[in-house]
Order: structure tokens, then C-alpha cells, then sequence
């Protein structure tokens, strides 16, 4: 790409032994915006939610990658591509025919949409968002936590018409506050 001459600076200089040229061209970078953490129920829809910052005007050259690392593995699998207005789900296995383009990049809006969330889809999701001549320093990294659906903690919630269990898979302290405030919530919206 070519920026305008202002932001093109090239200096030379000349000895008999030696000739040095640099070249400064100034760039900026694109920001990607994801949460750290998300707990999705097994066999429910999630929202995968990315969103960038660029000062340059959104471009017909604008385009989107999504890859998926799994837990406990070293390498990362790409398996969505936007481009040109146009989605391009990866056809492997994992998630063949469950990926929804889910953003506007008018908006600066990335995110994407895998349906029937499995165990197996446990792991961290990166999202990379190029808009040239801006270029991505980091990608927005997601990690993605797959719980069991009216999981039972052994400990009761409920309010004065009854209880029910909660529990929580894999063991997590932070998964189970955060079901309990999830019917806690329910329950006072229920009783409004």
C-alpha cells in the first residue's frame, strides 16, 4: 500500500564504502475488543462477541479470521474467514454447518455465532481483525468454558416458595457464583 508523501520519509546517505537507506512509514494499529471469559450451557447457541477500534475508514479490503485453540492443545485451528461482505465457515470438523456471522464491520462488529455448543468446544477463540493499511498488534483472545445445563451443586437456591439445587460441572468455585447469582436474578425478576 502507499500512504500519502507527508508520511513517507526516506533519508540516504552516501560513503565510499557504504550506502544506508531508511524508510519510515507510519502505521497504526487496529484494537480488538473481546472478553476474557464466557460460560456457555452445553447444546445452546453462543455468541462469540468481538469488536475493534480503527481510525481508518472501514475498507472494502477489511477482513476477519477466527481461530480456535482447544484446551490442553499447543496449536490453533482456523475455521472462519470474512471477507468482501462475504462469510467463509471453515468445513471441518468441529464446527461444520454451526458458525453464523453474527457482526456488521460497518460497526465495528466481529463477532460470530457457533450453534450447539459442545464440551468439546472448550478452549480459547482468537479473533484477528485486519483494515488495511491498519494492522492488528494483538488479536482478542476469548476463552470459552462449556458447562453442563441445571448442573446440581449439592447446595440449596431458592427463595421462600421452594428450593432447588445448583450444581456445577468440572468443580469451579467461580461457575457456581455465578449460577447462584443467575437464579438469584430469575427469582427477584419473577417476583416483580
Amino acid at each position: 500500500y502507499e500512504l500519502p508523501d507527508s508520511q513517507n520519509t526516506t533519508d540516504a546517505s552516501c560513503s565510499p564504502s557504504s550506502l544506508y537507506l531508511s524508510h519510515t512509514v507510519q502505521v497504526s494499529a487496529v484494537e480488538v475488543n473481546t472478553p476474557e471469559e464466557i460460560f456457555v450451557e452445553n447444546g445452546t447457541d453462543a455468541k462469540l462477541p468481538c469488536t475493534f477500534t480503527s481510525v481508518e475508514v472501514i475498507s472494502s479490503a477489511a477482513s476477519v479470521s477466527w481461530s480456535f485453540q482447544p484446551e490442553g492443545a499447543a496449536t490453533r485451528i482456523s475455521f472462519f474467514y470474512y471477507f468482501n461482505g462475504k462469510p467463509y465457515p471453515g468445513k471441518d470438523i468441529p464446527f461444520k454447518d454451526r458458525i453464523t456471522w453474527a457482526g456488521d464491520l460497518n460497526k465495528k462488529d466481529a463477532s460470530i455465532s457457533i450453534s450447539n455448543m459442545q464440551f468439546r468446544d472448550n478452549g480459547t477463540y482468537i479473533c484477528d481483525v485486519k483494515n488495511p493499511p491498519d494492522i492488528v498488534v494483538k488479536p482478542g483472545e476469548i476463552r470459552v468454558r462449556v458447562v453442563e445445563k441445571d448442573v446440581h451443586a449439592g447446595f440449596p437456591v431458592g427463595g421462600a416458595s421452594g428450593q432447588e439445587n445448583l450444581t456445577v460441572s468440572e468443580g469451579s468455585p467461580d461457575l457456581a457464583i455465578l449460577l447462584i447469582i443467575r437464579k438469584v436474578l430469575q427469582q427477584l425478576s419473577s417476583n416483580s
